[in-house]
């Protein structure tokens, strides 16, 4: 079995994550995180106290910390790179996650990148994280240490699982009850939904099943994988703040339906969390009209090709053929899809519908399409919006036109 070429990484650029996550860098992080400097300020200052490399170091810490926030919330204390924080599961997708494995278990977490699924699997039971870059590695455990370390209201205190700089191949995961993975999408530098040019490959992934089939491998959304693994695994696509954050293929126990699919849209609330399962590419009824009413599949409902299934549970029509907009005579409140009133309907002109639009004060307006060629930013511009009231505005094909539906949205998923 052919093994991954290991990242090059310069003793350099270690040396610098490791001064980084040390206490070193601490009072230089806190000073840069909170003055109220010029960025060329800030740099001239750092730069008499600090090399380049860790100026730059420190900088770019704070911006990657900022960019965090949406996926973390003590994103100000913890480590990122670029690339890194990109593919990092955020920590309410990844705490949905973790709920599957076992608690009493040990879990390995592989490729564990800075440590988003590390630290859920941690909090939910005994974990070790493992990744073949050293400075992943570093970052993996400083973000377990600052996160886990301390003891909180609800969880006590937890002790920080070990993180291990190994390449994954040579992992025996028979030694855990289950294990986790999240592969390489741009090994080569450009991102691909082949999973068998991920990095680890097709080839170990399945080595690894053979040796233990309790898994969870991390896939993007429109990955494309063999059909043994379809036939083999539940695959859940999870979805957050209307974005199909990721799919997921569980495999051996952690599967709840092995060859069935999933779309799990995750809510403001563990309450509001939406889940189910059905028969993907159904094709709804068609509408012989608009409705009071138009739905709105979920990305990961979309991605999960079960929008058909979906529309069949609660008796809705599409709006045109093979458009996912679906139309009903009574509102529905479901977190796998947005609900919108519909106001108006006509035809798509640009000067009737921008009239309509200042005689109802709309200047905040939601623009959605499905099967037609126009761009919503575009658009925007051209209805010169003006007013303090706000709307969706959806465009759909419907018997070979372009129809404007004004709506206002009741629920989003």
């Amino acid at each position: 079995m052919p093994k991954p070429t290991p990242p090059q990484v310069h003793a350099e650029a270690l040396d610098d994550y490791r001064w980084l996550t040390g206490s070193a860098a601490d009072a230089w992080l806190q000073w840069a995180g909170t003055s109220t400097l010029p960025l060329t300020s800030k740099v001239v200052y750092l730069r008499v106290q600090l090399t380049l490399e860790q100026t730059h170091r420190v900088l770019e810490q704070i911006e990657l910390r900022e960019k965090a926030r949406t996926k973390f919330a003590a994103a100000g204390r913890m480590f990122f790179t670029p690339r890194a924080l990109e593919q990092a599961t955020d920590e309410i997708v990844a705490a949905h996650k973790a709920a599957r494995f076992s608690a009493s278990g040990r879990t390995f977490d592989l490729c564990c990148g800075v440590g988003g699924d590390l630290l859920a699997l941690a909090r939910h039971g005994e974990t070790v994280g493992f990744d073949r870059d050293p400075i992943m590695a570093t970052i993996a455990e400083a973000n377990v240490q600052q996160l886990l370390d301390e003891p909180t209201e609800t969880e006590g205190r937890k002790r920080s699982p070990e993180v291990h700089v190994r390449d994954v191949a040579t992992l025996d995961v028979a030694e855990c009850d289950a294990w986790h993975i999240d592969p390489d999408r741009r090994p080569s530098g450009r991102r691909t939904t082949r999973v068998d040019l991920h990095e680890p490959s097709t080839e170990v992934i399945e080595h690894l099943l053979a040796q233990n089939t309790h898994a969870a491998i991390k896939l993007a959304p429109a990955a494309r994988m063999s059909a043994a693994w379809s036939e083999r695994a539940e695959l859940e696509w999870i979805s957050r703040g209307r974005e199909c954050r990721q799919l997921v293929a569980w495999f051996g126990d952690l599967a709840r339906d092995a060859s069935q699919r999933r779309a799990t849209v995750l809510g403001p609330a563990a309450a509001e969390t939406r889940s189910f399962t059905g028969t993907p590419h159904l094709e709804p009824p068609l509408a012989d009209r608009v409705g009071r009413y138009v739905f709105e599949p979920d990305a990961a409902v979309l991605a999960a090709k079960l929008d058909g299934a979906l529309a069949a549970q609660h008796g809705l029509a599409a709006i045109a053929p093979g458009i996912a907009y679906w139309t009903g005579e009574q509102a529905i409140a479901d977190w796998a899809m947005g609900c919108f009133e519909v106001q108006e309907v006509l035809s798509f002109r640009l000067r009737p519908l921008k009239a309509l639009l200042r005689a109802r004060g709309i200047g905040q307006l939601e623009i959605k399409k499905r099967g037609v060629a126009h761009d919503p930013a575009e658009l925007r511009v051209e209805l010169d919006l003006a007013g303090e009231n706000s709307a969706t505005l959806l465009l759909v094909p419907i018997e070979k036109r372009v129809t404007a539906i004004l709506a206002r949205r009741i629920q989003a998923p």
